[in-house]
């Protein structure tokens, strides 16, 4: 697959740069310049926050400062991310224009009821605003013009980190207008809610005004209204570009799992997806490992939301940040390892924020690539230059992709409306990607590739679809369910899936609804534990898994009939002690499972390995891997290359095969057999 822009055929390595903010002292600039190729960094991300520095008033623009830094990028053949502005808007724009600013929803308006936020800090506007959208259409027009056809534009950086939602008289008769379109009567609206709960009811569309709690199918309405405000102010911005740049891809730096906008919506409007990894790696006993697994998990999302192509990430930091409690130094070494650990999953960029640090403003105690020290002695800039010449040597794999044969289920949907569900324990609805980790993290440890998809995701070409706590089923899932099993597939489910429709109805004659069929099993109720209790899961002794040991459930039990499935484990306590925890139904050519209960780190573990034992599913190394130890393999024209990273403080010995290969991180050296990886060490295998 080729790269995000073929003119630019080399990994970006970079990241936010805001020269803007250094115009008053002489030199800055030219010593950024100096210290860029020392650093190996050849990308730049421009403008994010520069509003005011390219309009300090209305209709009057100041490129001057810009067109250096474009000039000067050229002449060293570096790559520019152009932003646009649209994320912290300029104060005299506020001012002028107060219909821009958001209103917050009644229950955290401290400044009254339907009060206009404060001009402050960011990402604070009105994403439904026509004012709005035109002044940033403006300025993005204005940009695009100005350096359509300049060398060193290589990417257009939509506004920054979409987030928030707002209250105010156009937001909702804009929602209204989206209820009107997505149910056509109040009577279908009144339907898909339940509005007779509580004498609900509603006569007329002008009663729909603030979010009530009480009603799961309108809160999520709101969330996916939101989400599709946000989708259509980037596709307002990517418009202007596009009118002068056809062919420089639009991006916008996602969040990760971040719950508050459906990034599977948002991602239709992008060329290109990246996000802004910020990952705790502070060597502390026993997380690291299970921290690794849930950053590769979000990679992994990135790289899926676009249907497998490369991602970009956009933002991280090269020492501390600024927000967490404890902000701790990374340890020699993590930061090669967390940024190398990106290109392993699908990454075709390492950038961060920010390439000089700033002296004021909130963020200046946050890790830069040049420090306030300003030189290229610090530790920080010199482990940068290493990952800049690692990706030098990396540059094979460029636009390599992964091929899963498992995938990961993650509606935001359906998160949003287990959340708005009064009844489900609150830690499960408080953590629905820790639900999805504890299915990823077992076949991250064997090195086995993993997709997230979507409830509405093809399921053709997979081996493995998981369903971890989908509580709500999209139209259609289980016919599809259906025919990938049919057809050979290995489905698994979990307790608390198939529980209701799009609009939060829950399913008529039982649970799972949809996937009663095919998973063969009646989920009669559920029980909530209490934190310090426990269950057991037995296995049979014969059973089609091989496991013959006993695990410890946690918080969450379902109590399922078998009806044409088969029992493969019972629970041990309790009135349910020997009804099914664990079951598998044939169907056609394939089997459909159904785990009942919330079970340890060591049931999935055990449960996962021997799936994919039994399925022969194809790892990065065909060896066990050690603990705190994972393997991941991209392809492309140049073939396949194998990343095998140790992120434990100890070093980890690995049999990478009797096969001869070049070690790209080593100067190509050949290695085979059993190789030493070093506490945080990486190696990058290409054919010999």
């Amino acid at each position: 697959m080729k790269p995000f822009n073929p003119k630019f055929p080399f990994f970006l390595h970079g990241g936010d740069y805001n020269p803007d903010q250094w115009r008053h002292i002489p030199g800055i600039v030219d010593e950024d310049f100096r210290l860029f190729p020392l650093a190996g960094i050849n990308s730049a991300s421009v403008g994010i926050f520069s509003w005011t520095a390219i309009e300090p008033e209305e209709g009057r623009y100041e490129f001057g400062w810009l067109d250096d830094i474009m000039d000067r990028a050229a002449k060293q053949g570096m790559a520019i991310v152009l932003a646009t502005p649209s994320g912290a808007k300029p104060n005299w724009l506020a001012r002028k224009y107060p219909e821009i600013r958001r209103v917050a929803r009644r229950e955290d308006d401290t400044l009254g009821p339907g009060a206009r936020q404060l001009q402050g800090i960011r990402h604070n506007h009105c994403v439904t605003s026509p004012v709005y959208r035109e002044k940033v259409a403006e300025i993005d027009s204005k940009l695009a013009e100005r350096y359509a056809g300049h060398p060193a534009l290589a990417l257009w950086h939509i506004s920054n980190e979409f987030n928030g939602e707002c209250h105010c008289p156009l937001c909702k008769a804009a929602f209204r207008d989206w209820l009107r379109a997505r149910y056509g009567t109040l009577d279908a609206l009144n339907h898909a809610w339940w509005t007779g709960f509580w004498s609900h009811i509603y006569t007329d569309w002008e009663e729909i005004d603030a979010i009530d709690f009480s009603m799961d199918g309108l809160v999520v309405d709101w969330k996916r209204f939101m989400t599709e405000q946000h989708a259509t102010f980037i596709r307002n911005e990517a418009d202007a570009l596009r009118r002068f740049t056809p062919d420089v891809p639009v991006t916008t730096n996602l969040m990760g799992f971040f719950n508050g906008l459906d990034y599977w919506r948002i991602a239709k409007e992008l060329d290109v997806v990246c996000w802004d990894n910020y990952p705790m790696y502070h060597e502390r006993p026993g997380e690291t490992e299970p921290l690794a697994a849930r950053i590769g998990m979000t990679h992994d999302l990135n790289r899926s939301l676009k249907g497998g192509r490369p991602f970009l990430m956009m933002e991280s930091s090269p020492g501390p940040t600024n927000w967490y409690h404890h902000n701790r130094l990374l340890r020699p070494g993590m930061h090669r390892m967390k940024s190398l650990q990106a290109v392993a999953h699908g990454s075709d960029s390492v950038q961060y924020f920010q390439i000089r640090k700033g002296r004021g403003g909130s963020e200046k105690f946050h890790g830069a690539v040049i420090d306030h020290e300003g030189t290229e002695k610090p530790r920080m800039f010199r482990e940068v230059a290493q990952v800049g010449r690692d990706l030098q040597a990396l540059r094979p794999v460029l636009g390599g992709i992964t091929k899963a044969k498992v995938g990961i289920v993650y509606d935001w949907e359906s998160t949003w409306h287990m959340a708005a569900t009064q009844g489900p324990l609150k830690e499960l609805k408080g953590d629905p990607v820790g639900n999805a980790l504890r299915h990823y993290r077992p076949y991250w440890k064997r090195g086995i590739a993993v997709d997230i998809l979507n409830g509405d995701s093809p399921l053709d070409g997979y081996d493995v679809v998981i369903a971890p706590s989908v509580f709500m089923l999209r139209e259609g899932f289980g016919a599809r369910v259906e025919r990938f099993v049919e057809a050979g597939g290995t489905f698994v489910a979990t307790w608390l899936t198939g529980i209701v429709n799009e609009t939060g109805l829950c399913f008529r004659g039982g649970f799972p609804g949809p996937l009663r069929k095919v998973l063969g099993i009646w989920a009669e109720e559920t029980d909530y534990l209490y934190e310090d209790e426990r269950n057991s899961l037995e296995f049979r002794e014969e059973n089609p898994l091989g496991i013959l040991q006993s695990f410890e459930t946690g918080t969450v039990c379902d109590v399922v009939h078998a009806e044409t499935a088969e029992t493969v484990a019972v629970y041990g306590r309790d009135f349910y002690a020997g009804t099914p925890a664990l079951t598998v139904n044939r169907f056609g050519k394939g089997e459909a499972w159904y785990i009942a209960t919330r079970g340890d780190d060591a049931f999935f573990d055990a449960f996962h390995g021997a799936l994919a034992s039994r399925l022969q599913l194809p790892r990065a190394l065909e060896a066990d891997l050690p603990e705190g130890v994972t393997a991941n393999m991209r392809e492309n024209e140049n073939g396949r290359f194998v990343f095998v990273t140790n992120f434990s403080s100890e070093e980890r010995r690995v049999d990478i095969g009797p096969e001869p290969r070049r070690n790209l991180l080593d100067g190509g050296a050949e290695v085979s057999g059993s190789v030493v990886l070093p506490p945080f060490g990486v190696i990058a295998l290409a054919p010999a």
